[in-house]
């Protein structure tokens, strides 16, 4: 049996225990003893950077929140044009530390793609709703779903109040793409209360998963 190792640690600003753990080929990313993630089960975040970039200008200006194991922006990259401008935030550096230190062959030389800015900042504080800010993709995996939260904090990025921040930060016919572990009905009805068109897509954690296990929420601004 392959052993597990426990390749770094550190507590999350509200003092949870968050560890990188690789097993065989694999890297799990830990939360308070429950898994996060892991590079094993990612099809679901690449089907949301498929979403996100369906439609994009020649020119297009994409937001990812939350780097993870790179997977989303690596889709992202592969789908953008040379002329992309594509910004991840980070709340943690040891998720950056991290990728960069133990699994750079994974995706964490994509953090050095001439296209790719990485911002060790709060998401919510980069869509400003200022015009000349604005992006025509946002893609929101910073928590497992609207409720229950893995981080209080990004309780405003679900909220009425941030939801039409977040609105006001596209560019006329632009896209935001939440990542969600569940299916949640009352986050749907606000976000139709917000956008002009709303889908739910259930996607699965791996290519050959036999059930559609996480839910996908596709905004469209008007």
């Amino acid at each position: 049996m392959k052993p597990i190792l426990t390749l770094a640690t550190c507590h999350t600003p509200e003092g949870v225990l968050l560890a990188l753990i690789k097993h065989d080929r694999d890297y799990f990313l830990m939360l308070g003893g429950g898994q996060l993630m892991s590079t094993e089960a990612c099809s679901s975040e690449q089907t949301m950077a498929e979403l996100a970039c369906a439609n994009m200008p020649a020119k297009p200006r994409v937001l990812i929140g939350g780097f993870g194991f790179g997977f989303t922006l690596k889709r992202v990259l592969e789908l953008s044009p040379a002329n992309a401008e594509v910004e991840v935030a980070e709340l943690l550096p040891e998720i950056l530390a991290w990728n960069r230190e133990f699994m750079h062959e994974v995706n964490g030389h994509l953090m050095d793609d001439p296209r790719v800015a990485v911002k060790l900042r709060d998401v919510f504080d980069l869509m400003d709703g200022n015009e000349a800010n604005r992006y025509h993709a946002i893609l929101l995996d910073v928590d497992n779903s609207p409720d229950p939260l893995v981080q209080k904090g990004n309780a405003r990025l679900y909220a009425r109040p941030g939801l039409a921040r977040i609105r006001e930060s596209l560019h006329p016919g632009g896209r935001v793409v939440f990542w969600s572990a569940n299916r949640d009905e009352a986050f749907a009805k606000s976000l139709r209360q917000t956008f002009s068109k709303v889908e739910c897509i259930s996607a699965k954690s791996y290519p050959k998963a036999k059930r559609f296990t996480h839910t996908l929420f596709v905004a469209d601004r008007d």
